[in-house]
């Protein structure tokens, strides 16, 4: 069960990862068989159901991200938490903001995530 001081705790150590570029960092906040559904991952993967299915295929989604915007940067806003789930409330290096929603599984690692854009 999820509560303020770990969500924000989650959410600031994930926030750094991706700011730091770091791929190893990022990817050991997810499962082994995490799903992720992106309009964004739908533009890159040429993919339109936009589904990224299990860790592997995470990390090359990702490392292509880190390609495509080497400017990438996110500057968190707010925090949601529920009882297994957070939503990250961030605005990225272009000024867009993004929701991303994120359940957690047994092991306490990311099991699904699904993004939310503003533009």
């Amino acid at each position: 069960m999820l509560d303020d001081e770990r969500a924000r705790e989650f959410a600031g150590a994930w926030v750094q990862a991706w700011n730091a570029r770091d791929l190893d960092r990022i990817m050991t906040h997810y499962e082994d068989d995490v799903v992720l559904v992106s309009p964004v991952a739908a533009r890159i993967l040429d993919d339109p159901s936009g589904t990224v299915s299990g860790k592997a295929a995470l990390r090359s989604y990702f490392q292509r991200g880190l390609d495509v915007y080497p400017n990438l940067t996110f500057e968190l806003l707010d925090v949601m938490w529920g009882l297994h789930s957070v939503v990250l409330y961030y605005v990225n290096q272009k000024g867009s903001r993004t929701g991303e929603y994120m359940e957690f599984g047994p092991t306490g690692k990311v099991s699904r995530v699904v993004a939310n854009y503003n533009g």
